[in-house]
């Protein structure tokens, strides 16, 4: 019975083993089709061209609208014009001095 456990968890770890090296093995190695191939050199072209977190091909159009949604943003929330509206805002909290609170034995 116990023989019989194992026998079918080495089945099972053989069978997960031939799946995940199916799936990994064509991202590692170069692709047989040629529509595989050509994805993944538009993937790699992709991620030179957006290296710096910047738009990838932006043309004068897309830009102006950008410019105008920013704008249009820091209007609405009171931007004084100064303030990065695509930065994360920072928040601080000081610590507050709390009284201890002196407990007297009755």
């Amino acid at each position: 019975m116990l023989s019989q456990s194992i026998l079918t968890g080495i089945r099972v770890l053989r069978t997960e083993a031939r799946r995940n090296i199916a799936i990994v093995a064509p991202a590692l190695n170069k692709a047989s089709d040629p529509i595989q191939q050509l994805f993944l050199d538009k993937v790699r072209e992709y991620k030179q061209k957006s290296a710096g977190g910047k738009m990838v091909d932006p043309n004068p159009e897309i830009e102006k609208e950008l410019k105008n949604e920013l704008e249009r943003v820091a209007k609405q929330y009171g931007s004084d014009g100064k303030t990065d509206m695509l930065k994360f805002p920072e928040f601080k909290f000081p610590d507050v001095k709390i009284d201890p609170i002196s407990q007297s034995a009755n």
